[in-house]
């Protein structure tokens, strides 16, 4: 058995299974154990924050929106659920301040923002008001400036640069997360994505977690390298090879 596991974050809840982002993917995930859940988020024109990956609503919906220029009651009108199969039916677009409390005790959120800084005051006023502790909450963002304005704002909220390992060198990487104040790097699994990188992602003193491992062989490589956390569509199966919950 492995000495230590990483988080397990389920990627968009249990997509796998359930419509990814949705309150049913989520509180699947929690069911079957995941450590973690991650989410993407936008602001809608009326500054309403909704769990949404794609820029558009075409590929889920069948309807053509993009989120970022729609309503939220033009989004929450959307069926979600029926791409995914007829049992998922009438699932609808979930907001932020649904999904905070169904973070059990003991586990938490990557919540991914995939618009700019406009949406920064928005999410921590959500935040704030969920009743979800500091450390439930994780922010993940592509936008270096992005995770620089929200650790300036509230510098004791973990944040995570995500970034693709095959495009820069790691060094390139580590200066880009270190001058955003991000307190790791949340990265691509690839062939680049190695002892040597973690080695130095780890002597920066960053964090490291690596996206999307669905691979067997893939996962218990990236254990043993000792990465702080797998994102993946299959947590219960993840969590099962790598030895179970810590």
């Amino acid at each position: 058995m492995l000495q230590t596991i990483p988080e397990i974050i389920a990627h968009r809840g249990y997509s796998y299974v359930a419509p990814e982002n949705t309150l049913a993917a989520i509180n699947l995930a929690w069911l079957v154990g995941a450590d973690g859940v991650e989410i993407d988020i936008y602001l809608t024109t009326d500054n309403r924050i909704v769990l949404f990956h794609d820029r558009t609503t075409a590929r889920t919906t069948g309807v053509d929106l993009t989120v970022s220029e729609s309503s939220f009651d033009q989004l929450r009108a959307l069926d979600l659920g029926k791409w995914k199969g007829d049992q998922w039916e009438g699932e609808r677009i979930a907001t932020l301040e649904e999904v905070l409390p169904t973070i059990p005790e003991g586990k938490r959120m990557f919540v991914e923002i995939k618009c700019q800084s406009e949406i920064i005051p928005h999410f921590l006023e959500i935040l704030d008001a969920s009743g979800c502790k500091e450390d439930q909450v994780a922010v993940i963002c592509f936008y270096e400036d992005v995770i620089r304005d929200i650790k300036a704002i509230r510098p004791s909220l973990e944040a995570y640069w995500l970034c693709w390992t095959d495009r820069k060198p790691a060094d390139e990487l580590i200066e880009i997360a270190k001058s955003s104040d991000a307190d790791g790097l949340d990265a691509m699994i690839c062939e680049a994505f190695n002892e040597e990188f973690v080695s130095k992602v780890r002597d920066a003193g960053l964090g490291v977690y690596v996206w999307t491992v669905d691979d067997d062989a893939e996962a218990l490589r990236m254990a043993a390298l000792g990465v702080d956390g797998i994102t993946t569509n299959r947590p219960p199966e993840i969590t099962a090879l790598l030895g179970g919950r810590r």
